[in-house]
């Protein structure tokens, strides 16, 4: 074999192979930087994602909630039941697990029982981040329990995380369990997370919104109930507020250079807070209530008949929509009752009228009706004839 051939099947060199393994160190050295470039690009894409992510639902179901303030309540139920700079306490009829009601905002067919409708007395709770216990007795609406729930946001310190200065935005309904609606939150300079403006009017000036001094917080629905004798003066100012301000920044969560934040504020109005709720009436009123008409004497020793009746069966209980009681005086021997005689408001545990219209020799005859706020009128119940001496 000659010294051609030998040199043929000759290997790579050391020099060779080294020059070769810098090279492909160099390549594999730039993919990694390459790769590792992309995916902390990617980080913090995703970062600033969640972030943003976490900063619109918080400020929407802020925002999708507290606009229905004051949404389908009873007169004397309070749409505002506690304000303070880290929570907030409302009611509402914010949803409903029966088909086809007209008066909830939302319709939720899965919602539990306990989630559609107000508390009562016996189911009082205190106020996440305050010592307010609410509420101190039961609100109806047409006889049953009002179906306007109580809705409480609250900010507290989340101790899920080593930071201390974070906080966790919790929604809470009735007395439920609070649910978690974002995390990683901060105060935003230092500001408050609510601040609240009402309606204030000073001597003849036009209304003015105002904001509520931070030093007047917190304020709460102190009178059991809303518009009776004692929710009036300093009790109501909680009354006249008509939004709120929140404020808050949300983090990625990390610390030093590797922070993300982005802050939001956003004023949320109540266009049903202050509203008065109108009545609603159903079906035509149920009177089934005796109605009598007795002869006798005034003091004078003039004629008069007296007319006595009890609550219809709409105003005690039922729709409980009765508004006022209707009646009719017939002189004999005339068959048509034509217009009503007089109107009497309800409100009364038993009704006494005295007619001392009647005249001797004449002949009467009496008919009363139940009216409701449609108006619409019940069935008549009438009197035996009354003859005059």
């Amino acid at each position: 074999m000659n010294q051609k051939t030998l040199r043929s099947e000759s290997g790579m060199t050391l020099i060779e192979i080294m020059v070769a393994l810098t090279i492909f160190s160099i390549v594999i050295a730039g993919a990694l930087s390459t790769l590792n470039s992309h995916s902390e690009g990617y980080r913090i894409g995703t970062d600033r994602m969640t972030l943003l992510q976490n900063l619109r639902f918080a400020a929407n179901t802020l925002e999708k909630d507290l606009r229905v303030v004051g949404a389908n309540i009873p007169d004397d139920q309070p749409y505002l039941i506690l304000l303070d700079d880290d929570v907030i306490a409302f009611s509402g009829d914010y949803a409903t697990n029966v088909a086809g009601d007209p008066y909830a905002v939302y319709y939720d067919p899965d919602s539990p029982a306990g989630t559609v409708n107000a508390m009562t007395s016996s189911m009082r709770l205190t106020i996440p981040n305050s010592t307010f216990g609410y509420p101190d007795t039961s609100y109806m609406q047409s006889g049953v329990n009002s179906p306007a729930e109580t809705l409480i946001f609250f900010f507290t310190a989340d101790s899920s995380t080593s930071r201390i200065d974070d906080f966790a935005l919790f929604r809470q309904i009735n007395s439920g369990t609070p649910e978690l609606v974002a995390r990683n939150i901060l105060q935003t300079n230092g500001a408050d997370f609510f601040e609240y403006y009402r309606h204030s009017k000073i001597g003849a000036q036009p209304i003015q919104v105002t904001k509520v001094p931070a030093a007047s917080l917190p304020l709460r629905h102190s009178a059991k109930n809303h518009l009776s004798v004692n929710d009036t003066g300093a009790v109501a100012l909680i009354d006249s507020v008509r939004g709120v301000r929140v404020n808050f920044t949300t983090t990625n969560g990390r610390s030093g250079a590797d922070e993300q934040t982005r802050a939001v504020t956003r004023l949320i109005q109540m266009p049903n807070a202050g509203l008065a709720v109108k009545l609603t009436c159903g079906d035509e009123p149920l009177l089934g209530v005796a109605f009598a008409a007795t002869f006798g004497l005034t003091t004078q020793g003039d004629p008069r008949i007296r007319l006595t009746w009890g609550q219809a069966i709409d105003e005690s209980g039922g729709e409980q929509d009765v508004t006022r009681y209707s009646i009719w005086r017939r002189e004999m021997p005339a068959i048509d009752w034509g217009d009503p005689f007089l109107s009497i408001p309800s409100g009364q545990a038993s009704y006494v009228y005295d007619d001392e219209t009647v005249e001797s020799g004449q002949s009467y005859a009496y008919a009363i009706a139940a009216l409701d706020c449609t108006p619409s009128l019940s069935s008549l119940a009438t009197s035996a004839t009354i003859a005059i001496p």
